[in-house]
């Protein structure tokens, strides 16, 4: 893990039975019981990788809504707190320890999308290629001031930008990387709320839309090509969580 890596995702969910019978069918991961006493918390793993979780909704959360939040890898979480509220972010709950995990907190930018500081108890994770299927490999921000949000997180974190898109009336599709990564992108959408969306890859899209269809999800855009010739489809999971995955078009 670098500073400002992405280094874990997690899915808060009103009901995570059906939600991990959805993203085992929709995705190349296998979700099992994380083993943690008093707590219904499962892990998303690609091969015996762990990267992601799936949790109930807690009394404790600041948004009850079904949604996936990321974490950002941090040196440490107390000082970087103090760095999100001198930039104008919030933090909501932390610092504090998990146990045998590490330490985080719980963050909003100043448009209010929501993340997550960490730093790991252990030795971090392995890097995982983005291009492996079940690897989270994009995360896009739609806020409604792109280039408020990139100043903030890239003086936080360090990010770069890479490709800007012209998308016409709809604006610039500012594309960054992390530590030398293209890893994803931001956008203003007016109207909408800020927040991040974070793509699963897979290895065939097209499959891929069909088993998010048929999974009871709802599907907001796509198959829908992208430069540099990935395919992404949009959608709600079926209890409302937003999400996303890419991957090539095989047929």
């Amino acid at each position: 893990m670098k500073q400002g890596d992405f280094v874990w995702y997690e899915l808060a969910t009103s009901d995570p039975d059906a939600a991990q019978a959805f993203y085992e069918g929709i995705s190349a991961w296998t979700i099992e019981p994380s083993g943690m006493p008093g707590m219904d918390y499962r892990l998303a793993k690609v091969g015996d990788r762990q990267v992601a979780g799936v949790m109930p909704i807690m009394e404790m959360m600041e948004d009850k809504r079904p949604s996936w939040r990321g974490y950002i890898g941090v040196d440490d979480v107390d000082a970087m707190t103090g760095k999100v509220k001198a930039a104008g972010g919030a933090v909501h709950f932390g610092p504090d320890d998990i146990p045998m995990v590490g330490r985080f907190a719980v963050c909003t930018d100043p448009q209010g999308a929501l993340f997550m500081l960490f730093r790991g108890a252990g030795e971090p994770a392995p890097d995982l290629d983005p291009a492996t299927p079940g690897a989270i490999g994009w995360h896009e921000l739609t806020t409604s001031d792109w280039e408020a949000a990139w100043s903030f997180y890239a003086g936080l974190f360090g990010w770069e930008k890479a490709m800007a898109v012209d998308m016409g009336d709809m604006g610039t599709y500012q594309t960054f990387t992390i530590n030398g990564v293209h890893a994803g992108g931001m956008m203003t959408a007016p109207g909408q709320p800020a927040a991040w969306r974070y793509y699963i890859t897979v290895a065939d899209i097209d499959a891929a839309a069909k088993a998010i269809g048929d999974g009871g999800a709802t599907i907001q855009m796509g198959p829908h090509e992208v430069p540099g010739g990935s395919w992404i489809v949009m959608g709600l999971d079926p209890q409302g969580a937003p999400f996303a995955v890419s991957g090539p078009k095989k047929g």
